[in-house]
């Protein structure tokens, strides 16, 4: 008799655990020959929510982390997906990427991780200042992580693409929950199970798969979320996400046309986007 091939469904990832999708719906992955690859979970609002709580709850402990640790907790990271490597190319290329796509987008995937740990204790140096005043006191201006992130993340590119968002956002001390790639979501929970046999802590980050049409909104409208990162290029999505995060003020941060593959894509002020810049005044007691 011939064998038949037990699919992984690929659950979410959210605390720290793999929970399956609340709502009970699936939605399947193929490849170019609609051959079946995996079942997706078709996560809901309440996925959603239960995510931002995890992430609020954490939120205060990891931005209280010290820089040397969420760096080396972000090496963990990519040693973890180094050891790896060839999981992660086999299953970009299933999806239909060439070979040597594929190699490439994994390796940047790592070099991009190994680029932001490096950033982590420098780049308040760079964009903290003392300040000038007229005044018998010290002014220090320092950066601040905004706190719990909301993703849209990159349909292309999806596992480097994915990462080149989440790692600036943690590596500032910040929680995030993020829509994986809707077009190739199977190389984002495959991380998230590097993530869970790492150094980073339950909840910083957490995943998500599903239609953008359906969980767009909420991740815009959420009131406990401070900011929310967009990447693609669809105008509406775009209008409703300006419309919907002005309601608490929500920081926006769209990323469009993005070649993820360049290094254009990695910068601290990628570090920057999702960080306040706070104030304090000392008295100079001299």
């Amino acid at each position: 008799m011939a064998r038949i091939n037990v699919l992984k469904t690929y659950k979410n990832f959210i605390g720290g655990k793999f929970p399956r999708t609340e709502s009970g719906r699936y939605f399947q992955i193929k490849n170019g020959n609609e051959e079946l690859l995996a079942n997706m979970c078709l996560s809901s609002r309440k996925d959603f929510r239960n995510a931002v709580v995890v992430a609020r709850k954490v939120q205060k402990s990891w931005q209280n982390a010290t820089a040397l640790n969420r760096g080396q907790v972000l090496y963990r990271v990519a040693e973890m997906l180094e050891s790896r490597k060839s999981q992660f190319i086999e299953e970009l290329m299933m999806t239909g990427l060439s070979k040597s796509h594929a190699k490439n987008e994994v390796e940047l995937s790592i070099d991009r991780l190994i680029y932001y740990a490096g950033w982590s204790d420098k780049f308040q140096q760079v964009f903290s200042s003392v300040n000038p005043v007229a005044s018998n006191h010290f002014n220090f201006s320092l950066l601040q992580s905004v706190g719990v992130v909301s993703v849209i993340s990159p349909n292309d590119y999806s596992l480097l693409g994915m990462i080149s968002v989440i790692a600036p956002i943690i590596v500032g001390g910040n929680t995030c929950v993020i829509l994986s790639s809707e077009k190739n979501p199977m190389a984002s929970i495959s991380f998230a199970e590097v993530l869970n046999t790492s150094d980073v802590p339950s909840g910083v980050v957490n995943i998500l798969t599903g239609k953008r049409k359906e969980l767009l909104s909420h991740f815009a409208s959420h009131k406990d979320v401070n900011a929310i990162i967009y990447c693609g290029d669809n105008n509406q999505e775009i209008k409703e996400i300006e419309h919907l995060s002005s309601e608490n003020l929500k920081r926006v941060k769209i990323y469009k046309h993005k070649n993820w593959d360049h290094n254009s894509s990695q910068s601290p002020f990628f570090i920057e986007t999702c960080q306040e810049l706070k104030t304090i005044w000392h008295p100079n007691k001299v």
